[in-house]
């Protein structure tokens, strides 16, 4: 059963080192500086990078079962109690489970020159998102997924396997998605709060917060111009941030923000945020006056993928961990931990084995109205990317 030790730990989740903080804005022209321009172009949002080189054919299956080590690379605080434990019984394998992975492009940075010489890495399966597993899929550095070692796949939600940065997922497995909406603080707005406009209520000058991540910060208000970003364009993301840069000269926004937002939103210093749904679930715990909601004409997916690069020294024992991740009571486990939203489908049974709230929660399983109000962003180019970051950060003070 789902214990109030459990609930403690699911909380701390809010306060993890953001995984899409460098991305845009300030962070990324930094990162620039410290790294070079070729590091900006292998980085920012959900970059397809066109033209590249395909993954890496899996090794041959010799159909003998997973043993040996496995090394697996996330997040912190990614992973449900006893998980690793209960993994090792069940399969005999060994895992050295490590929480090293505190950022996208930090974690590039670390891996470029080894991957590119196809050196050991001292990882079988690490978990970047999507944007970034999409950079290094180009780069021919990620090896493909078989299908007849993951047999649980066929539990993945079919929106998620009909990806147009992998389709059919032969080298990225989802691990969790996450909305992008917009949180308020009911009883500083006093209202409810309901589409994009919303934001430049006079009402709420200066305390107003946008994501500095240029996706996650543009890809909503492009929605609510009739744009989307399925098929961005330069000239959407220009309509999009000439919105933003005239709400800023109003002092309509306080600051942009990657998901800092939190103690700002909590104490009513923000009035209305674009946030993260899992940040809010945590949020809420504590304060229930703030709510999170979908605008109307539509917010955003974020998808974190688990994938093996092709350095990897046991293929098979990833496979076996992906599958057993896949498997629906033990998927049940970590959502009752992450409370993001699930990446396999008609999850509802399970979660309610482990606790019945989990289900009953719009955050982790969304109405079928919001999800058709989720985009995912189109993979774009490295020249996109830049293109499209430069844009934004020239608003946000990147």
């Amino acid at each position: 059963m789902y214990t109030e030790i459990d609930a403690r730990l699911a909380r701390l989740v809010a306060n993890r080192t953001s995984r899409r903080r460098f991305i845009g804005g300030g962070a990324a022209a930094a990162a620039a500086a410290i790294l070079g321009p070729s590091f900006l172009a292998a980085c920012g949002s959900d970059s397809g990078g066109g033209g590249e080189s395909p993954a890496a054919s899996a090794p041959p299956d010799d159909g003998a079962p997973a043993s040996g080590e496995l090394r697996v690379s996330n997040w912190p605080l990614y992973m449900a109690d006893g998980f690793v434990a209960d993994f090792q019984n069940a399969t005999g394998l060994t895992v050295d489970y490590k929480e090293d992975f505190n950022d996208n492009e930090q974690w590039f940075a670390k891996v470029k020159e080894p991957l590119s010489r196809k050196q050991d890495i001292g990882a079988d399966l690490a978990v970047p998102t999507e944007f970034m597993a999409a950079r290094i899929k180009g780069l021919g550095w990620l090896n493909e997924i078989r299908e007849a070692r993951v047999p649980n796949k066929k539990n993945l939600r079919q929106d998620l396997l009909d990806s147009k940065v992998d389709p059919g997922r032969k080298v990225t497995a989802p691990y969790f998605t996450g909305m992008v909406g917009l949180a308020y603080n009911k009883a500083a707005t006093g209202r409810d709060i309901r589409t994009i406009d919303d934001l430049w209520d006079p009402a709420f000058k200066g305390r107003v917060s946008l994501l500095s991540d240029t996706q996650d910060g543009l890809g909503m208000i492009m929605q609510a111009q009739g744009n989307s970003p399925e098929d961005p364009t330069p000239e959407a993301i220009q309509q999009a941030v000439d919105l933003v840069r005239e709400q800023k000269d109003k002092g309509q926004i306080r600051r942009f923000t990657g998901n800092d937002y939190a103690d700002d939103l909590a104490a009513g210093n923000i009035a209305v945020a674009q946030a993260y749904s899992g940040d809010v679930i945590q949020l809420q715990a504590d304060n229930p006056d703030l709510q999170f909601v979908i605008p109307e004409s539509g917010g955003d997916w974020f998808i974190d993928t688990m994938v093996i690069p092709y350095t990897t020294k046991n293929q098979a024992a990833a496979e076996e961990w992906i599958n057993y991740v896949y498997d629906k009571p033990n998927y049940a486990k970590l959502v009752a931990f992450v409370q993001f939203v699930p990446v396999l489908a008609d999850m509802n049974e399970e979660l309610d084995k482990v606790d019945p709230s989990l289900s009953k929660n719009p955050l982790i399983v969304p109405t079928e109205e919001d999800a058709a109000k989720l985009k995912s962003w189109a993979p774009l180019t490295d020249e996109q990317t830049q293109e499209f970051n430069t844009m934004y950060a020239a608003v946000t003070g990147g």
